[in-house]
């Protein structure tokens, strides 16, 4: 796969802003788009994230070396499939019922959600991270690589090389990795797990991660997914 040099970001809300103004400050190009006009984001933009780009969602992919989803879950079957074909796609959305709505409406049960995604967009690749640690933690505590107060994000999906693409990208943005090459293991950092709205540092989310399946809410997923 190509270097990573510019970044598009789905969506102008506050996980997009936040994740445009860590992308700018690691020195990649960025575009981002919103729900209405350029022109009605484009102050928004170069007043929160100066030198981001406000585009259309099409000229934010077209130009993009990976694309970010940061627009409510319930809204991504707004986006035509083909728009991410042949693309690498980070999924940075969860359900979260205030926004969303009622969760069956939104999702099946049987999977999660970024095995729905990628089931969607089924010509990109998508790898899930940047969904579990709030955005002020996400604005706040990115540091350089080897800070003793360094935080960890968790990255996985089901293509081994995308992964590790985007744990690379993760990192530059300022955060440790946990990586698993399992889009399902997604379930881990959705609402409602030991993970989510977590801020830990690398040695404590992999902790996490590794006892999560004798938590009572690993057990409730695995019932509900078999």
């Amino acid at each position: 796969m190509m270097a990573i040099r510019r970044v598009g970001i789905l969506g102008a809300g506050k996980v997009g802003i936040v994740l445009a103004g860590l992308a700018l400050a690691a020195g990649y190009e960025v575009r981002i788009s919103g729900s209405g006009s350029v022109e009605k984001i484009a102050l928004t933009i170069k007043t929160l994230v100066p030198g981001a780009i406000a585009s259309e969602n099409t000229e934010v992919v077209a130009n993009s070396d990976v694309v970010i989803l940061a627009i409510p879950l319930s809204r991504y079957k707004n986006i035509d499939p083909t728009l991410l074909q042949g693309k690498l796609v980070i999924d940075a959305m969860n359900y979260w019922w205030e926004t969303d709505g009622i969760r069956e409406e939104v999702l099946d049960p049987t999977t999660t959600s970024s095995e729905q995604v990628q089931a969607y967009f089924k010509g990109a690749t998508i790898v899930k991270t940047f969904n579990h640690m709030g955005y002020h933690n996400l604005q706040e505590e990115a540091r350089p690589k080897g800070d003793a107060k360094r935080k960890a994000l968790f990255v996985t999906g089901d293509d081994h090389d995308a992964v590790d693409q985007v744990a690379a990208f993760v990192d530059s943005m300022g955060f440790d990795t946990v990586v698993h090459y399992q889009m399902a293991d997604g379930i881990m950092t959705e609402p409602g797990s030991p993970l989510f709205g977590a801020s830990l540092r690398h040695d404590e989310l992999k902790h996490t991660i590794d006892h999560f399946d004798q938590t009572d809410f690993g057990k409730q997923i695995a019932d509900r997914m078999h």
